[in-house]
């Protein structure tokens, strides 16, 4: 009797730390399950992390297109500072009867421009341009003091325009070089610039016959393009 009962409790301590080992089996596979996950979800969150960044630098670096409208009254100077742009000189203009369309590409941005006649009869077809722009180049003759209501006026109006809502604005107070010229800071004063919400704006003195602050102007704007899709 005593021989069978040792062999009974033996046989039943066997199976009992047979099963200890089985669980604490489970319990290592059940942490090695867990720890694989982990780690697999740490590897995903860093490849994620690593494909945002990739991503923001390739927009950052590679071109992107930018519509500009370049508008205001007629000689304030648009067709120049276009071609100063373009060509890096002085061509001879004549007041526009329509429109000149030109590109070119700055700061890894490239500008589609389209410089639209200023005279009192086209002013009423500049509508027919302003949808998928992505900036309004507005240009005043800062010499030009009698028609600067005027040029306030035609400016607040195309603000106003629901196909302009979400376009950038910079402002050339174009014919600096001239001695009777309006300075850019009071001229911002005098279009009511600083008064503008939820527009990003920015105002350049410039003088597009020598070309002084035209680059200046694209500095900002090719900023503020490149911002907008970061």
């Amino acid at each position: 009797v005593s021989q069978a009962r040792r062999e009974g409790e033996s046989w039943m301590s066997h199976r009992l730390s047979s099963a200890i080992r089985a669980e604490g089996g489970e319990e290592d596979t059940s942490r090695k399950e867990v720890q694989s996950r982990k780690e697999g979800f740490q590897k995903t969150m860093v490849l994620l992390t690593l494909w945002r960044l990739l991503s923001n630098l390739w927009r950052r670096f590679t071109s992107m297109e930018g519509r500009l409208l370049m508008l205001g009254l007629d000689a304030a100077g648009k067709t120049t500072i276009l071609y100063k742009l373009k060509l890096g000189e002085v061509v001879t203009t004549i007041p526009t009867i329509g429109f000149n369309v030109e590109s070119l590409t700055y700061k890894n941005v490239e500008l589609t421009v389209w410089d639209i006649g200023g005279q009192d009869k086209i002013r009423q077809l500049w509508r027919h341009y302003y949808l998928n722009t992505n900036a309004l180049v507005f240009v005043v003759d800062s010499n030009d003091r009698e028609r600067l209501d005027t040029a306030c006026y035609e400016l607040h109006k195309l603000l106003q325009q629901d196909e302009l809502r979400d376009a950038a604005l910079l402002v050339y107070a174009n014919k600096q070089d001239l001695p009777n010229a309006v300075t850019a800071t009071s001229l911002a004063a005098k279009l009511g610039l600083n008064d503008l919400r939820g527009r990003k704006w920015y105002i350049q003195a410039c003088a597009a016959t020598t070309g002084d602050g035209l680059y200046e102007g694209l500095d900002w704007l090719a900023t503020t393009l490149n911002d907008s899709r970061a």
